[in-house]
């Protein structure tokens, strides 16, 4: 039975995965604190809704870098 097949079709997008969900937290509270602490340098007091507005948007890209920096790493460390 040859598995070199089946490490190729799978090896690279389950370690791009554990790697983006590792990322993930970390780096979404990290662009969500700066996102409000720009915005309080606008506006002194920060809304409940203005921080839920910019969770959402944290969150988006972090999932943006972190499936973007897993495949670069990964197509990098192992290829």
């Amino acid at each position: 039975m040859n598995f070199e097949i089946y490490y190729i079709a799978f090896h690279d997008p389950i370690w791009i995965a554990i790697l983006s969900v590792a990322l993930f937290f970390p780096v979404r509270k990290f662009i969500w604190v700066l996102y409000v602490r720009k915005k309080q340098k606008k506006q002194t007091t920060v809304s409940q809704e203005e921080i839920n507005t910019l969770k959402k948007r944290a969150t988006f890209t972090s999932t943006f870098l972190c499936i973007i920096f897993s495949y670069l790493y990964v197509s990098q460390v192992f290829n």
